[in-house]
């Protein structure tokens, strides 16, 4: 059975790729999902406020001081001649891509180019087979228009595909007005790939304390539907490769974002809920699927029960919407 796969050009032995999480931050976690089967994986993001945070804090400490003296600026260099920034994140890329035989993909959250396009190529001189933008972007300014919004998407694309050569895949939310018309535009810009959806936390109240919450709620199998239907939209309508992620936990989840159209799935929840080796679980469910159903590969799978190839197009439309009212509304009786 052939379970290979090829996302943004680069060619992975299977879909399944452990995503941005804090499982991929050590080099021995990452050779532990290798070893589980694991097709490519995304370390864990550097986030934008880091690496201006360092590049400020050399600044400060450069020039502390200096304005009792007027003449003392000029003993030091501009911050910009230093090379700031994380710096552990780039030797974590370097020796993972040197420790593993699978693509190692960098992961940048942030929601500018600002300071992105340095430090992208720097991943890329690190030996990176591809990055990911994991643009996390919360509009609050009632000001700001939705154009504004997707303007800034696409600069950052285009800042960050000029600076290297390496595949670039956008991850976003789906929070657009017109999905298909926006993943058309990043497309356009110059991205490699799609990753739907961004998972954004969202803050909660405790009515205790009257205090604003932030924790973590690992995703479920029930949030699958959101990308499963974008993807089926998508497919084949949007000229650069796939990625499906948010809730991705088994064998039979991995299956239906292929059909969907997906080129590769991601996961994280998973593996934080149940370890490194779910990575095998998945592709022994998968397999099992496969064979049932009589697929010889993923490639014959892609795309199967996309929006273009179902007899139902409407299923993924406005009029399954409503006819499950009405199914609803005939099975349950509210007298």
């Amino acid at each position: 059975m052939d379970l290979s796969t090829t996302y943004c050009g680069l060619k992975l032995k299977n879909p399944i790729v452990p995503s941005a999480s804090p499982v991929s931050q050590k080099v021995d976690g990452l050779r532990r999902l290798e070893d589980a089967g694991a097709g490519a994986v995304v370390l864990f993001s550097i986030f934008e406020e880091q690496i201006h945070h360092d590049a400020e804090a050399l600044d400060h400490l450069l020039t502390a001081g200096t304005e009792s003296f007027g003449e003392a600026l000029s003993y030091f260099p501009a911050a910009s001649n230093y090379r700031v920034g994380p710096e552990a994140y780039l030797d974590l890329v370097a020796e993972a891509s040197r420790a593993c035989e699978i693509p190692v993909i960098g992961s940048l959250n942030g929601v500018s180019s600002e300071g992105w396009v340095d430090y992208a190529r720097k991943i890329q001189d690190a030996g990176a087979k591809a990055i990911e933008l994991n643009v996390y972007y919360i509009p609050t300014d009632p000001a700001r228009t939705g154009a504004q919004v997707e303007t800034m998407y696409l600069d950052v694309v285009k800042a960050v595909k000029a600076a290297v050569t390496i595949p670039v895949a956008v991850k976003i939310g789906p929070f657009f007005s017109s999905i298909p018309n926006m993943a058309r535009k990043l497309a356009r810009a110059g991205a490699d790939g799609l990753v739907l959806f961004n998972r954004f936390y969202q803050p909660d109240f405790d009515l205790d304390r009257l205090e604003v919450l932030s924790d973590l709620r690992l995703s479920t199998s029930q949030e699958l539907r959101l990308p499963l239907r974008w993807i089926a939209i998508l497919h084949g309508r949007v000229k650069c490769s796939i990625a499906a992620t948010t809730g991705v936990h088994t064998g039979r989840d991995v299956a239906k974002l292929l059909l969907a159209g997906a080129d590769v799935t991601m996961t994280a929840s998973a593996l934080l809920h149940n370890g490194l080796g779910h990575v095998g679980r998945l592709i022994e469910e998968l397999t099992a699927w496969m064979t049932e159903k009589e697929y010889e590969s993923v490639g014959q799978m892609k795309g199967a029960m996309s929006h273009r190839a179902v007899s139902n197009p409407d299923a993924f439309e406005r009029a399954n919407y409503i006819r499950i009212l009405e199914d609803y509304k005939g099975k349950y009786s509210f007298a």
